[in-house]
């Protein structure tokens, strides 16, 4: 059999632009068949017309297969001229069928006619975490493998392959190729693949991709949306996934591409003849079958489990030690005990990070981010701190340094390390830079408001810098970037409606111990690092005081409960009942501040709840 080319297409969609899409998709699609050799089968991932976040969008997005088929069609003519060769394509979105919505994936043929090969519509819609897939789609039921030109396939989209049964339905109907076609946003900071730092989110999906094709000796591909859409990056990482489970090829994480490979489908016959996993699950279909009508129709589970008596032999280690087996007659051998560590009970994530990992999960977001909503340029405040220092150094890696704008904006109490801090950045990064002394807005206000006390007159600060932050952002036409951390938004150690204001904040899912991480490997100055983290609203003032807790400590309690555990069950593992109180009664008693406005909701079409349109569509 000849060699099967296939090409991945890698892509970056713009939310919400259908003809932009059409229009770019066909050109990627000419690009390909340009190729030498000429792929067969060009692969996007899910919902590549569209972007995948669009929330209550895909009433308006949503197309029938015809119609993509016919203006995709239009669009690799207009490419590649109208005479180009018939080519096959694989790709993602939001389908309108039967009168319901649907996340689909088209096999199409396209040419001067195009022909509809095979739809498959998603089956497994995550509405969970970030997902709330189900209540803007219909499921679909059921996964076919189809003929095409080159011979059998069968598609999968997302989360349909975390689903073990999907790919075995696919190959026991004769799929030699299931293309899985994804947007799956990146999560988590430490795992390893193939050598290389990764999130682990790709890790999971190499795991899932790799079982799929080992376990019934077939090939899959898996092609994956790239760019940021609301904050959530997509990972990319697509690749190509031979019958034994190995990688022949793959995309880079974060970027667009254009990735091709070519493969023998004779190597599945070869690997069949080593290991016939599938053919053994054939012969025991029809028990297979029976056991999970059986499993899925139980009602009343454990209550007709078997019991028995623990054998008295078997119950004392003096009775089975004197039955063991043993070396030239000799006394019974104990085997060496290998301890596992304590597993007895889970652990959240960890809090390190790689930190060239995320640099460039970062950078790749304030990128994306930027060019989606039209912006060069980003106005940074400046505090002397180290979270404002990181939030600049990763601007200027991204945008370029004559892009970024440091604003200092002191204040006539601030400590004047601040000012010297912020300059040593500003020195180092080569950045364009601005000074702004608040001193005259706070104390115009404050002077009509003379008993105010330390937290009100803070605020006014604070508030006063996002005034200016805001005004100059209008006058450099640039975008403002946040640089609160996770650990003080958890904490709520923020003024409501300034800190927390700016648009796009690099650090906000990062704990502060894991800026600090990233400071240093970002080579923020030391000084700024070592120092003791303050608001400077007050002299003397320090983070760790206010809270009375360290950072550290806070981080990892803050890990515990957000992983879903109890402030008694993270109090048994090594923090005192008295800290655990602090930070839950912090975190409980704060998310408010972390919320929109409340608004009465009177009518079916209210606004961030019924009307959802995403930030960036």
């Amino acid at each position: 059999m000849p060699l099967l080319q296939i090409a991945i297409a890698q892509y970056r969609p713009r939310k919400g632009d259908l003809a932009g899409n059409f229009r770019r998709i066909g050109e990627v699609i000419a690009q390909s068949a340009a190729l030498e050799p000429r792929p067969q089968v060009v692969h996007f991932a899910e919902t590549v017309l569209s972007g995948y976040f669009v929330e209550g969008g895909v009433r308006e997005l949503a197309l029938t297969a015809d119609d993509v088929a016919t203006r995709l069609s239009a669009a690799y003519r207009d490419a590649a001229g109208h005479g180009a060769a018939p080519i096959d394509v694989v790709v993602g979105f939001y389908e309108k069928f039967g009168g319901n919505l649907h996340n689909a994936a088209m096999y199409v043929r396209l040419g001067e006619t195009p022909q509809i090969i095979h739809v498959h519509r998603k089956n497994f819609l995550p509405t969970y975490g970030m997902f709330d897939e189900e209540r803007f789609v219909e499921r679909g039921y059921g996964v076919q493998a189809f003929d095409t030109p080159w011979g059998r396939a069968a598609m999968l989209v997302c989360e349909d392959a975390w689903h073990s049964l999907t790919g075995l339905i696919a190959a026991l109907d004769g799929a030699q190729v299931v293309f899985v076609s994804s947007a799956a946003p990146a999560r988590g900071t430490m795992e390893r693949l193939d050598g290389d730092a990764m999130p682990a989110s790709v890790a999971r999906w190499d795991r899932l991709i790799r079982d799929i094709a080992e376990e019934h000796g077939i090939f899959v591909t898996n092609a994956s949306l790239v760019g940021s859409e609301g904050g959530r990056m997509f990972q990319g990482a697509s690749c190509v996934m031979g019958p034994r489970g190995d990688v022949r090829a793959r995309a880079p994480l974060w970027d667009e591409a254009l990735l091709t490979a070519a493969v023998d489908l004779d190597d599945i016959t070869r690997t069949r003849a080593e290991g016939p996993l599938l053919s053994d699950v054939r012969a025991q279909l029809p028990m297979l079958v029976a056991e999970l009508q059986r499993a899925a129709g139980q009602r009343a589970v454990g209550a007709n489990a078997t019991t028995g008596t623990v054998n008295s032999a078997s119950a004392t280690g003096a009775s089975a030690t004197s039955k063991a087996a043993t070396r030239d007659g000799g006394a019974a051998e104990a085997l060496p005990v290998v301890a596992g560590g304590d597993r007895s009970r889970g652990t959240p994530p960890p809090l390190e990070i790689d930190a060239t990992l995320v640099e460039g999960w970062l950078t790749a977001f304030l990128r994306d981010e930027f060019a989606r909503r039209g912006f060069t340029k980003a106005v940074v405040g400046l505090s002397g701190g180290v979270d404002s220092a990181v939030v600049a150094a990763l601007a200027a890696r991204a945008l370029g340094p004559k892009n970024v704008v440091a604003i200092r904006m002191p204040y006539r109490t601030s400590n004047p390390d601040s000012l010297a801090h912020a300059q040593l950045v500003i020195d180092q990064l080569g950045v364009d830079s601005r000074t702004v002394d608040i001193s005259g807005m706070v104390d115009g206000y404050l002077a009509l408001e003379p008993d105010a006390d330390a937290a009100r007159r803070g605020n006014v600060m604070a508030r006063s810098r996002m005034i200016a932050l805001f005004d100059l952002s209008a006058r450099y036409q640039a975008l403002p970037l946040g640089t609160g951390n996770k650990s003080e938004r958890l904490l709520g150690y923020f003024t409501w409606h300034a800190d927390d204001s700016p648009p796009v904040n690099p650090l906000g899912d990062l704990f502060k111990s894991q800026v600090w991480e990233l400071a240093r490997h970002l080579g923020v100055p030391q000084v700024i690092i070592e120092k003791p983290a303050s608001a400077d609203l007050v002299q003397d003032q320090t983070d760790e005081r206010d809270f009375g807790i360290a950072y550290a400590r806070a981080d990892q309690i803050l890990n515990w409960l957000l992983s879903g555990y109890s402030p008694a069950e993270v109090a048994a593992r090594g923090f005192s009942a008295v800290e655990v109180e602090l930070v839950r009664k912090r975190l409980d008693g704060t998310h408010w501040k972390r919320k929109l406005p409340t608004v009465a909701m009177m009518s079916a079409t209210a606004i961030g709840e019924s009307y959802l349109r995403p930030v960036d569509y």
